[in-house]
This record gives structure tokens, C-alpha cells and sequence, in this order.
């Protein structure tokens, strides 16, 4: 069965604090995912989140992500070009 967009903002990811509480991000905003050693996630207005995630699974999120809301299926994004 496939999952219901009301599960969950359409535009979030799901990441949790230090202190084991989730929360959600707005994985369109993020513009650096770090690790200090512990993993640091910069939004492009500057405000800072520390993860309990490594940055590979933070990647992943925003992979996943990507995929649900097809970002990544217009060519000139993904860098291609025409094939005229």
C-alpha cells in the first residue's frame, strides 16, 4: 500500500535531535550537511541543526525525498542535455 501524503508535510524530512526527539525539515532548504563529528545540517538562511543521523542517512532522506516529488525528473535539472 502506498503511503498517504497525510502521513507526513509533503515537503518535509523527518530528522531527530541529539535528544532523540523528531522533527521535521524542509529539505528544499538545506544547503550543507556536515559532520563535526556530529552531523550539522545548514538550512540556506543560516539557522543550524544537529542531527543523530550520519550524513550518509541524512543524504538518503533527502535522496528519498527528491524521488517522492520527481525534483530530479526534468533532464536540465539532472544536468542533461537536449537530445534534438
Amino acid at each position: 500500500m502506498g503511503r498517504s501524503y497525510m502521513s507526513r508535510p509533503f515537503i518535509m524530512i523527518t530528522i531527530t535531535r541529539l535528544n532523540g526527539k523528531e522533527f521535521s525539515l524542509n529539505a528544499l532548504y538545506i544547503e550543507t550537511v556536515e559532520s563535526f563529528p556530529d552531523t550539522t545540517i545548514t538550512l540556506t538562511n543560516g539557522h543550524k541543526y544537529v542531527a543523530l543521523e550520519s550524513r550518509e542517512e541524512v543524504y538518503f532522506k533527502i535522496s528519498q525525498f527528491y524521488k517522492e516529488v520527481h525534483i530530479l525528473s526534468n533532464p536540465h535539472i539532472r544536468g542533461e542535455q537536449d537530445e534534438e
